[in-house]
């Protein structure tokens, strides 16, 4: 075999492509085989994260923006707000870059209100769509789609198991994707839960859960799937402020927690720091609130004024935390994100807000972070 990059020593060779963006990997595994075995070997994606090369993305799922009067968004979809049209973005928060993942496979879209995950498959990092509703039909689905970084490209998984469930909980933990609760096709909350391996592509049953939950939010706390709130069949829409973890090591459930939120608060902004600890984040009376275990909520900084209507979380590492919305219900949509510094040193924490071009304006209905 050649050098990786003729003219320049091994480890100097190996050192560009690590600082290779995730945008270019694709490209990068494409054009040569011994460029394709270097990036595809464990070793590469090691150094990648340990020399700090690896960076959090932001996935979103994001509405194409309606049809401007003038001007460069002419060529988005005029209907697209209407039509509920959706599409996978990814946005660099490091670099400020915006760019649209490939169409899922069969052309039909993306599902409305569908559920994305990160897994680790080795040391390989994947994006997992799970579920929703048929853009065309609003019918729901049992769809699995799985995003692979370095091939640039999607394939599809393994259905979702049980009665096709809306509005479930859902979070990944290594190589698995959790989902729980929901509703059935008759609008009864669900007990079931099962996890899709996204390395084996199965799926494997959960034990039910103690209750009912419907609506309810799915978190990654440590080694645990944290099924948050919901409510059941009977009480619509009056949300509990109990939640349920399920060890992953141990394969079942812990007995049902109290007061993870408040009684009646829906639990859809909660989200958790991708760190062992685990701290749990969610907006609070116009507040970003953080709960550290057992020692209830406390709030951390005002979200700004026009990201008030702020519908996604999504906590990125390193104590940043990303808050999408608008400030008004339809408005164009604002991505904020909470420096790492925030309140350190007697500083007051600070919202920095993400340059994005009309194209990328769109509401957002789920989001997760992807370390590439």
């Amino acid at each position: 075999m050649g050098d990786l990059i003729p003219g320049l020593p091994e480890e100097v060779a190996r050192e560009c492509l690590l600082r290779v963006g995730f945008r270019q990997l694709p490209a990068a595994r494409r054009t040569s085989r011994q460029w394709k075995a270097e990036v595809e070997s464990p070793l590469y994606g090691r150094l990648r994260r340990a020399n700090g090369h690896a960076r959090p993305i932001l996935a979103l799922a994001q509405a194409l923006p309606a049809l401007a009067a003038s001007g460069p968004a002419r060529k988005y979809a005029a209907s697209a707000a209407l039509s509920n049209s959706y599409r996978l973005v990814l946005h660099d928060p490091a670099d400020g870059g915006w760019v649209t993942l490939p169409p899922l496979p069969g052309g039909r879209g993306l599902p409305l209100f569908c559920q994305l995950a990160a897994v680790a498959c080795g040391e390989r990092r994947k994006l997992v769509v799970v579920g929703g509703w048929d853009p065309e039909t609003w019918a729901p689905t049992d769809t699995v789609h799985v995003y692979d970084f370095l091939e640039g490209a999607w394939r599809s998984g393994a259905p979702m198991p049980g009665p096709r469930r809306s509005f479930f909980a859902c979070a990944a933990t290594g190589r698995r994707v959790f989902v729980a609760g929901g509703h059935d096709e008759e609008k009864n909350a669900l007990r079931s839960a099962a996890a899709y391996d996204a390395e084996a592509d199965a799926w494997a049953a959960l034990p039910d859960m103690a209750l009912e939950r419907d609506e309810p939010r799915g978190v990654r706390v440590g080694a645990r799937f944290v099924v948050v709130g919901g409510y059941p069949t009977e009480a619509q829409g009056r949300f509990t402020g109990t939640g349920e973890a399920f060890d992953t090591d141990a394969w079942a459930w812990d007995p049902v927690l109290d007061r993870i939120v408040n009684e009646g608060a829906c639990p859809g902004t909660c989200c958790a720091a991708p760190s062992a600890a685990g701290a749990m984040y969610m907006l609070r009376d116009g507040h970003l609130a953080v709960r550290d275990g057992d020692s209830g909520w406390r709030a951390v900084a005002p979200v700004p004024e026009d990201g008030r209507a702020a519908t996604v979380i999504v906590a990125i590492g390193d104590g940043r935390v990303a808050a999408i919305g608008a400030g008004r219900h339809g408005g164009e949509q604002a991505v904020y994100v909470l420096n790492k510094e925030a309140g350190t040193n007697g500083a007051a924490p600070s919202w920095a807000r993400a340059r994005a071009p009309q194209e990328f304006a769109g509401h957002v209905q789920a989001a997760c972070c992807v370390e590439v």
